[in-house]
């Protein structure tokens, strides 16, 4: 095993960014190359690890310290039902294939709206309780898409602090007005309310189901009868509920029944359902405006009828086995049972479990003992959270076995136990 390097602490890109935000570009970059190029040499990254298998409970990893090629136990991946090798939708993909090739070539206004798109749509809307929806070719774009159509410069915006990174990008695109209130803080959100009140503008707020690097919900009732109160627009990013919660994986909005007071509903692909990208639902008037404002849709090709063909079948596996989604929520309950001890930072809404790092432990340092002991597993660190909120990102999957959750269980005893 590579020593560790002291000086290599969590903070060094940090440090890195603080040295050269000065630099000319292609001196940055060549910096930067050589900055990787050495925590590389020593393990401290481990991101863009080499699968060469299909995305399951285990995983082949060409791996890098190594240099073998070698199992491991995937508590990375957001394949919460593992419908990404399920045998329904490889045979839908493997027909797509063959009904419309591999691509479309153009964007869905103009010459990439198949019958499989309407199809795929009118599925989506009714899973939302929605008139309509609309395709996009990554979830990002479909945030993208949402904040730069809907805002006029005029409007305001309020969003949960923990907002996803591509519903920021699209305010600082569309240069709207725009608040962040503390996570999950229902006083602050309605003082924000209450002063945007007088305007005669629109008044929106983003929030999101279950959070992406916590794994909680939000209180959708509570902040759905705040908006109804002042008159906003309700918007929900549901990227990791939608397939997961709720009656039928309707999401999280269905399952504290609350979805109609949710004007646009949004979601992706590439968690639950394991393809790539994205969706908005609504009412049909504000669907049809958004296909004709939304950049990210105008310009932007098709998704591969392969992609659409799979999501589709998802949905389908989704309906007609709900047996995936009640195992992923007893393994989720397995291991916060067995995970409790260790610092599990909120009580996991989905299937993401936040393990919180102890004191003194470097998370790089223990993510490299994670993929040493076989366990695949997202170390999050700065600049993806702050500098204090570095943590484990745990995915389950419905697959996963008692004895894998075991398996992770103890690496984590062994590398916590310096520190208790």
């Amino acid at each position: 095993m590579a020593a560790i390097n002291p000086n290599l602490s969590e903070e060094s890109l940090h440090q890195w960014q603080l040295r050269n935000q000065t630099a000319p570009l292609l001196d940055r970059a060549r910096n930067f190359s050589a900055f990787v190029d050495a925590m590389q040499s020593q393990g401290h990254i481990l991101y863009r690890r080499k699968i060469v298998s299909p995305a399951g409970r285990e995983v082949w990893v060409d791996d890098p310290i190594s240099g073998q090629i070698r199992p491991m136990l995937m508590f990375a991946s957001n394949n919460y039902l593992g419908l990404a090798n399920h045998p329904h939708v490889l045979a839908k993909v493997q027909q797509a294939l063959h009904d419309y090739g591999a691509g479309i070539g153009g964007p869905p206004l103009l010459n990439g709206y198949l019958r499989l798109s309407s199809q795929l749509e009118e599925r989506l809307a009714a899973l939302k309780g929605k008139e309509s929806a609309m395709l996009f070719s990554s979830g990002y774009a479909a945030n993208l898409g949402l904040v730069s159509s809907l805002l006029q410069p005029r409007d305001q915006l309020l969003y949960d602090e923990l907002s996803h990174a591509s519903f920021l990008d699209g305010i600082k695109l569309k240069r709207v007005a725009a608040r962040s209130f503390a996570h999950n803080d229902l006083q602050q959100l309605e003082q924000l309310l209450e002063k945007a009140s007088s305007s005669s503008s629109d008044q929106f707020v983003g929030v999101e189901g279950i959070y992406s690097m916590d794994g909680d919900m939000a209180p959708l009732p509570a902040i759905a009868a705040l908006c109804q109160r002042y008159g906003a627009h309700l918007i929900v990013d549901d990227a990791h509920g939608t397939g997961v919660v709720g009656p039928g994986g309707a999401g999280t909005a269905a399952l504290l029944s609350c979805e109609q007071d949710v004007a646009v509903a949004m979601g992706t692909f590439s968690k639950t359902l394991a393809a790539a990208g994205g969706f908005l639902a609504a009412s049909r008037d504000l669907i049809d405006y958004m296909r004709y404002h939304a950049r990210s849709y105008v310009f932007s090709a098709s998704l591969p009828p392969t992609v659409q063909a799979a999501v589709l079948a998802g949905l389908e596996v989704i309906e007609n086995e709900p047996w995936l989604r009640d195992q992923l929520h007893q393994n989720v309950r397995y291991a916060t049972e067995l995970l409790a001890p260790y610092g599990i930072m909120q009580a996991p809404a989905g299937g993401i479990i936040a393990l919180a790092p102890p004191p003194g432990m470097q998370v790089r340092e223990a993510n490299l003992r994670f993929h040493e002991a076989g366990i695949f597993i997202n170390a999050i660190e700065y600049p993806a959270v702050p500098l204090s909120q570095e943590r484990f990102r745990i995915s389950l999957m419905a697959q996963h076995t008692p004895a894998d959750i075991e398996r992770l269980v103890s690496v984590v005893e062994e590398l916590w136990r310096p520190y208790r």
